[in-house]
């Protein structure tokens, strides 16, 4: 449903993101508006605004594989482990250049994912889940066990990113290489939507088997969307790494793999835009988390750490479960509703009967 008075005399112009000049207008303003952010925000937000950025290029990945091509993964945030190790163990035992351990990331991440993808070709559905949840739990362990290499439990550090005279150990201008990242991975998931892989994607997971006899080499495929869906989890675990300047296993959980996916939901299956959505919201819950826990812990100060934790299980279940029986479709179903009231407006009748 497009504004009215708009039109397309060519192809290109038909399949364009931004078609109007309000469009644009809007892409400006938003750009400004996330670049100017350390200029006033506090430490807090900053750092809760890099955390959320970093969330949406790893959601991106599951976004590509479960959302676009429909191979659901609970194994995302092993994989972010991966990107986050291949720098630490690169700049620290081999004295490589940080910047040039970013695309190395997302390929190491991109390899282990073909790995653990290639049970794809027998199994689908849950058992490719259950296939994904054991690719957790074997990256997990060797980042755990191979303590020469990795640090162990006990982890291991990076030192901070540089860039001429530009110093991103700071909180203000790492933020802003983050958003620069995420913006290119966002441009990336969007254009692979719209090409002929894409549309291969969409056809494998909407059905297999009429994919399979249209044409359409059905593994190569799905081998091709873990391999992206992981790159995308390389990337995050690279600014990851430099976010912290100290990675250890724990920070990589499987609970924050299902988050992942749980932010897909919320946001909408086979969005882009339904990727910021979901992941916006489960993290404002999280802060609504931090300053509600407190006073619940008032009560109990010996038990304020189980609080929290158990505080954000709940919750974050309870979204979840709650989206999946009363927005089925994701938050970007609602926007798309929106806009076309807006867009039929005063005949908006129109947009329930459609």
């Amino acid at each position: 449903m497009l504004p009215g008075g708009v039109f397309s005399t060519r192809f290109e112009s038909d399949i364009a993101i931004l078609r109007t000049r309000m469009h644009w207008l809007l892409l400006g303003l938003g750009l400004v508006g996330v670049f100017t952010l350390p200029l006033y925000a506090n430490v807090y937000w900053l750092s809760w605004a890099t955390k959320l950025v970093i969330t949406v290029v790893a959601v991106l990945g599951v976004h590509i594989l479960t959302g676009l091509c429909g191979l659901f993964s609970i194994g995302q945030a092993a994989f972010v482990g991966v990107g986050a190790y291949t720098v630490a163990i690169l700049t620290s035992d081999y004295g490589l250049n940080a910047w040039l351990c970013l695309p190395i990331c997302g390929l190491s991440a991109g390899v282990v994912g073909l790995f653990f993808g290639l049970p794809c070709f027998r199994l689908r559905g849950f058992y490719l889940a259950i296939s994904t949840l054991a690719a957790s739990y074997i990256i997990i362990w060797c980042i755990e066990h191979f303590t020469s290499v990795t640090g162990g439990y006990i982890g291991k550090g990076v030192d901070p990113l540089t860039l001429g005279g530009i110093d991103f150990g700071s909180r203000g201008a790492f933020y802003c290489l983050a958003v620069t990242v995420m913006i290119l991975c966002t441009v990336i998931a969007k254009n692979i939507q719209r090409t002929a892989t894409g549309r291969a994607f969409v056809a494998i997971r909407d059905n297999e088997l009429a994919a399979e006899v249209s044409g359409i080499p059905i593994f190569r495929y799905k081998m091709v969307a873990f391999f992206i869906g992981c790159m995308f989890a390389g990337l995050a675990g690279w600014l990851w790494a430099y976010s912290q300047l100290w990675i250890a296993p724990y920070q990589f959980t499987l609970l924050d793999s299902i988050w992942f996916v749980g932010m897909l939901i919320i946001g909408g299956w086979g969005s882009t835009a339904g990727v910021f959505m979901g992941a916006s919201f489960l993290r404002l819950i999280e802060i609504l988390i931090d300053h509600i826990a407190p006073s619940l812990a008032g009560a109990f100060p010996s038990l304020a750490r189980e609080i929290h934790i158990a505080l954000s299980l709940i919750l974050y279940g309870l979204v979840i479960l709650l989206f999946l029986m009363f927005v089925p479709n994701g938050l970007y179903s609602r926007w798309e509703k929106l806009k076309t009231y807006y867009r039929l407006y005063p005949y908006s009748f129109s947009a329930g009967s459609s």
